[in-house]
């Protein structure tokens, strides 16, 4: 029976992420695994606003930075349970999202780009101001979930590592499943039709505005979803994760994999969070290489890493 190409991309996934521990020489590399991932769900959010819907963001780890702190904030002030705080901090990222889109994404281009940015650096100015809530600059702790300590009493000892990456595995595996159903649907048809010609979407009745806000709520509950992961893992939160350069982090990583693949944009996030692991020898000269590589791909590689890579394999085997 051939493969649809939804499931070839999601059994791919579900096979590096069971087989990748095979190839891991320590435990440290769970925690990378882990970290790979959860960029990836925020990486997989910004492939439906700018690789179907044609929306940029440059301020996409504010939401990031709301999920984390509501995993901080709610079991703190609420009494709620780290995994209610969570889903509390993707709901309150997605209201908040059609708020800020409705005027901002009447815009387009770079106004758009920097209406975006202007939102980012407002969270995390919030976020290094408001002292007595959120901690300042200094940070605060997150509660832990609570699973593993439950696998364990099921049987299921798990160490830290091996525990953020099967769950955050689970999860990237469940927001991929949702993207690629997203892309053939309706909703996607009507987001890439948007992206493929605003005038003509509207001639043929497509509602654009609300097209373009659809795009943006689902892209921030994807990156509250990371922030609130990367938060929870830690037992840590700073203001760092809503920061300009994690968002510029999330963007170029879509764009290096292919935003217009959700496999890609994973493949994306993962040469982009293992490049600084690797090039720790080359510590000072980091920027530079990471600088390179993307001038590179941009000059010769446009489809981004793995879509080029995958069209030339093509072409050669015919």
């Amino acid at each position: 029976m051939k493969l649809t190409a939804k499931s070839a991309t999601l059994l791919t996934l579900a096979i590096l992420i069971a087989l990748s521990p095979l190839f891991f020489p320590s435990g440290y590399y769970y925690r990378v695994g882990a970290l790979i991932f959860v960029n990836a769900i925020a990486v997989t959010g910004l492939v439906i606003l700018i690789g179907y819907a044609g929306q940029v963001s440059l301020g996409h780890a504010g939401f990031a930075g709301i999920g984390a702190y509501a995993c901080a904030l709610a079991p703190m002030h609420l009494g709620l349970h780290p995994a209610l705080a969570a889903i509390a901090g993707a709901a309150i990222s997605g209201a908040l999202a059609w708020l800020v889109g409705r005027p901002i994404l009447r815009l387009k281009g770079h106004y758009l780009a920097v209406a975006s940015l202007g939102f980012g650096v407002l969270i995390s100015m919030v976020l290094n101001n408001e002292r007595d809530l959120t901690g300042g600059p200094d940070g605060m702790e997150v509660p832990d979930l609570g699973l593993r300590g439950l696998l364990k009493d099921w049987g299921l000892p798990l160490s830290n590592g091996e525990f953020w990456y099967a769950f955050c595995g689970i999860a990237l595996l469940i927001g991929a499943w949702l993207a690629l159903n997203l892309h053939n649907s309706p909703t996607g048809r009507t987001l890439r039709a948007v992206h493929g010609s605003e005038i003509a979407a509207k001639v043929v009745g497509v509602d654009v505005p609300r097209a373009k806000l659809s795009a943006f709520v689902i892209s921030a509950v994807y990156a509250s979803v990371s922030g609130s992961l990367l938060a929870l893992q830690n037992k840590f939160v700073t203001p760092d994760i809503a920061g300009f350069m994690h968002s510029v982090e999330l963007v170029t990583m879509a764009v290096l994999g292919g935003v217009g693949s959700v496999l890609g944009a994973i493949f994306g996030a993962g040469i982009l969070t293992l490049l600084p692991q690797a090039l720790t020898v080359f510590a000072e000269y980091e920027q530079l290489v990471l600088g390179l590589v993307m001038v590179l791909v941009m000059i010769f590689l446009r489809e981004g890493l793995l879509p080029s890579i995958l069209r030339k394999l093509r072409g050669a085997g015919e």
